[in-house]
């Protein structure tokens, strides 16, 4: 296991043999205490040449169990926000293609024969869109802002990388695009006490970006709160999904109000590590 740190060079990796191919598929998958289901993660997965963790100081057994499960391990002491961590992560991928997931992502047996089979033949394709589906506690959810998705997440190493947004990053990547058969599974939230810890946590790091561009304060809260709850819950059919579609789409208003009240308020000091798994409430479309 090894530490690298933004803006500083790793240290020095072996040259490949010149006999040995290098890796056609890399699997990226950044982490913060995700030992109760970084194995699940990273065993989807082990059709991969190479499955490489980046951890930013897990206290718990992520690193040990990533170790165990074959991965590749480094580590990093700050945490710069998902987007240029996922690109430090990307860094470090030797293969052609990179499939990027979350800790809290799972590929189906239709994905990965649907992902082996993009790689051998890709065409001109640079990218391939996978189709999300997410679960709140354990339910599937499909509907409102939560509803199924789909994601860039397998792309040509050599044409992609994150934007450096902190929070709801995504994948700048030239067409052509292709979509592949298959789900991705995101377990996003494990309870209640997680998925508020998660909203309150995401609308800090949204703020950073609204208060560098001069937005926020208690109007724009209220109306984009309001906003939030109306699209989610009617709009988007969110309560067709029951208790759990109303309490996705507090939790998303919640989320919101916080962000633009909290970006009028003076920055705070620097927040450590990664947050855990990813609570996405916007999501990517092609």
């Amino acid at each position: 296991m090894a530490s690298i740190a933004e803006g500083l060079p790793g240290p020095a990796r072996p040259q490949r043999p010149s006999n040995v191919p290098s890796p056609t598929l890399s699997v990226t998958v950044i982490t913060k205490n995700e030992a109760h289901r970084i194995e699940r993660c990273l065993r989807c997965v082990d059709f991969a040449d190479e499955r490489i963790v980046l951890d930013s100081g897990s206290t718990d057994d992520t690193v040990a169990i990533a170790q165990r499960c074959g991965a590749r391990v480094e580590t990093t002491d700050d945490w710069p926000g998902f987007g240029p961590q996922k690109n430090r992560a990307l860094a470090l991928a030797r293969g052609e293609w990179v499939l990027s997931i979350d800790a809290d992502e799972e590929v189906t047996p239709a994905l990965r024969e649907a992902i082996l089979a993009a790689v051998r033949a890709p065409g001109e394709t640079n990218g391939f869109w996978l189709v999300r589906s997410s679960s709140f506690c354990g339910r599937p959810i499909r509907h409102g802002d939560w509803r199924n998705d789909r994601v860039l997440r397998l792309f040509r190493r050599a044409h992609a990388r994150f934007t450096d947004d902190p929070v709801h990053e995504r994948v700048d990547c030239p067409p052509p695009h292709g979509v592949l058969a298959g789900i991705l599974l995101h377990d996003s939230v494990d309870s209640m006490q997680d998925a508020i810890e998660k909203t309150e946590r995401y609308a800090r790091l949204g703020a950073e970006k609204l208060r560098a561009r001069g937005r926020g304060g208690v109007a724009s809260a209220l109306v984009h709160g309001a906003w939030t709850i109306l699209r989610g819950y009617l709009l988007r059919l969110g309560f067709l999904d029951g208790r759990a579609g109303f309490t996705i789409a507090a939790l998303n208003a919640r989320g919101t109000f916080l962000r633009y009240r909290l970006a009028a308020l003076p920055a705070p000091a620097a927040h450590p590590g990664a947050p855990r798994g990813d609570a996405d409430t916007t999501r990517e479309r092609a």
